[in-house]
């Protein structure tokens, strides 16, 4: 609750009206494209025997995001130029051992969550929540929560770089 009584909102205003514009509402709950989602992930092994790990987390930011195309705020950035995202986990079907890879660095399990709308860095979600992203350069920590990732994403946030001493 803020000072006034009222609640404080889940989004920042221009993050709120990207996904709403995606055709996100509130109430929006999806389980069963979710646990369709989650079938085919576990169901994939990759030619080098790698599987998907998929989890509650996962899960339900599939069941409320899922098949949105999130459109980044148009103008400037406040670090970096805003991105969009698209949350589809099939985008990152064949990238298992990827995604096994990353989860082992970060020693948890990680799964596919989608893609930035430019299609140049893939998106993870960890067992705990938190988002990150892959892409040519490196790996990336977006935040504690899909709905930190988002925000940062569409309003251009600077990333924080994963290196092997952690992020």
């Amino acid at each position: 609750m803020d000072g006034d009584g009222g609640t404080t909102p889940r989004f920042p205003d221009t993050v709120d009206a990207a996904l709403r514009a995606a055709g996100w509402q509130p109430s929006r709950w999806d389980i069963k494209q979710a646990e369709i989602w989650a079938d085919e992930l576990r169901g994939y092994v990759s030619p080098g025997g790698h599987r998907h790990a998929v989890f509650p987390a996962a899960v339900e930011v599939w069941a409320e995001f899922g098949e949105l195309a999130i459109p980044a705020h148009k103008g400037k950035g406040r670090e970096v130029a805003p991105t969009g995202l698209v949350v589809d986990p099939l985008r990152g079907l064949h990238l298992a051992r990827t995604f096994a890879d990353l989860g082992r660095a970060l020693d948890t399990e990680v799964c596919p969550l989608g893609i930035e709308s430019d299609g140049q860095a893939h998106l993870a979600i960890d067992a705990q929540g938190r988002v990150y992203a892959i892409d040519h350069t490196g790996d990336w920590y977006l935040g504690e929560t899909f709905d930190q990732a988002a925000a940062g994403l569409v309003t251009g946030a600077r990333p924080i770089r994963l290196s092997v001493s952690g992020y």
